[in-house]
């Protein structure tokens, strides 16, 4: 296991995939977005998009990454959902023009890539980051060198939970990090390419992201959400409320099961899971 501090994750760009975990954009209501997106092939991701923009002078520049905390956005008649996804950590690099050449990852660690279902919302990092802890990161995650589906992802899952009342309730549907659309050298190559040439247009939610890595200075690490998972039933139809507590936990199955990994949840003992990225937000 691997360390990250805040002050790491603040110096690093935060990027997201749209659409690689089958079933998740349709469940959020927001696959009409891409109606007029173009999908490389049939089974890839809809786009990348950005959360976080170091020194930026608009709200991409606010570091929106905690630990432990989700502070709920501060106007009327939203609704925040839980977006449980393994976040990848990965080392940027850029050729003399400021196009990115590689993307080398480092790290694996539970990520609530959290969201406002903001109806007519023109691009979707409007609905990603809207000020200070609102999004989360687990303070431990997996030190890696690849993210290959029969590699660092292979014994890897990802589970969710919403606690309220004193309750845990699964919120995402458990599921293997190698189930991914795309992982591996395919979706790093894959992102390469959208860095290099996703430009956006008015009638799509996409930005030219690679562009916006050059005009930040060209960080030389990213903090990159690779997808979040299908919802429960519960999970679909429940948004966060102030005093909830939102959990996402990316857990080796070799030595936990999801029925052992839900057990300790609902004992409040999930800081004692062996082999766990565990991130635990108390929502205010």
């Amino acid at each position: 296991m691997i360390d990250l501090d805040l002050a790491t994750l603040r110096a690093a760009a935060g990027i997201g995939v749209a659409g690689n975990f089958a079933g998740h954009l349709e469940q959020a209501g927001e696959a009409a977005d891409f109606a007029n997106v173009v999908p490389t092939t049939a089974e890839a991701p809809k786009g990348i998009f950005p959360w976080y923009l170091p020194g930026r002078d608009d709200f991409l520049g606010v570091f929106p990454v905690t630990h432990d905390l989700l502070r709920l956005p501060d106007e009327p008649g939203v609704s925040l959902q839980i977006e449980p996804e393994a976040g990848v950590l990965a080392r940027v690099s850029y050729d003399a023009s400021g196009w990115v050449t590689a993307v080398a990852p480092e790290a694996v660690v539970a990520w609530n890539d959290c969201s406002i279902r903001r109806e007519g919302a023109r691009k979707i990092s409007h609905k990603k980051n809207w000020g200070p802890a609102s999004k989360g990161a687990a303070a431990r995650g997996f030190a890696v060198h690849d993210i290959d589906a029969g590699g660092a992802l292979a014994p890897l899952r990802i589970a969710s939970f919403m606690r309220r009342g004193g309750h845990a309730h699964a919120y995402g549907v458990d599921s293997p990090a190698r189930g991914y659309s795309y992982a591996g050298a395919v979706l790093i190559d894959w992102m390469i390419d959208r860095l290099r040439n996703q430009e956006g247009a008015d009638d799509t939610p996409l930005e030219p992201v690679g562009r916006y890595l050059d005009a930040a200075g060209r960080p030389d690490h990213a903090l990159i959400g690779i997808g979040a998972t299908r919802y429960t039933d519960f999970g679909e139809s429940t948004y966060l409320v102030r005093g909830d507590e939102s959990l996402v936990i990316v857990y080796d199955e070799r030595d936990s099961s999801p029925e052992a990994v839900a057990a300790a949840v609902a004992g409040g003992a999930e800081d004692t899971l062996p082999n766990a990225s565990v991130l635990r937000q108390r929502v205010e």
